[in-house]
């Protein structure tokens, strides 16, 4: 039997070629189910749990909650961007860096939750009225090419159930999920 794979423990993200209503469904029910699940996965978990990383040299679970919002923010303003704009190039952000920050390595998770809570609620009430022909906009993004909306949509609906995976499967492997649901 094969050792899990920790730093994709959902599997590694593959860009759909095509996206039609329901995958794009699919991709809202993910975006809209990840801020309580990122919420669930870290509630009743000790400052010493949260400063744990989810695998040998990566992020510890207090980084991964306050990465989620940041790499969001600048996925939703992409998104805009795509809206109100020609194919505009995007910038993309160091996300290492920004995980080294005072606030991400030490801060409260509830900073990012409430973040997170509000930002998808804001995203998908977009999302949730934009004609289906909008999903074909595109932004250029200077290492990945030319993404459509409906590519971002599928990536980020991944990248949160990726990230909370890191989460629970770790809870999982320390037997952290029992112990923190009695507390």
């Amino acid at each position: 039997m094969s050792s899990p794979d920790l730093s994709y423990p959902i599997g590694k993200f593959v860009t759909p070629d095509r996206v039609d209503a329901s995958d794009r469904e699919r991709h809202v029910r993910a975006l809209t189910a990840a801020p309580a699940l990122l919420r669930a996965a870290v509630e009743g978990l000790s400052d010493r749990q949260l400063d744990t990383p989810y695998r040998p040299g990566g992020w510890t679970v207090r980084q991964v909650v306050h990465h989620l919002p940041d790499s969001h923010m600048n996925a939703y303003v992409r998104f805009k961007l795509a809206l109100t704009e020609e194919e505009p190039t995007i910038r993309p952000y160091e996300e290492a860096l920004w995980a080294r920050l005072p606030e991400a390595t030490a801060g409260p998770p509830a900073l990012s939750l409430g973040l997170l809570d509000a930002l998808h609620a804001r995203w998908l009430a977009c999302i949730r009225e934009l004609p289906a022909d909008s999903f074909s906009r595109t932004f250029r993004h200077p290492a990945l090419g030319l993404m459509s909306l409906d590519q971002q949509l599928a990536l980020y609906a991944w990248h949160g159930m990726h990230h909370i995976a890191h989460i629970t499967s770790l809870s999982a492997r320390e037997g952290w999920t029992r112990r923190a649901a009695r507390a």
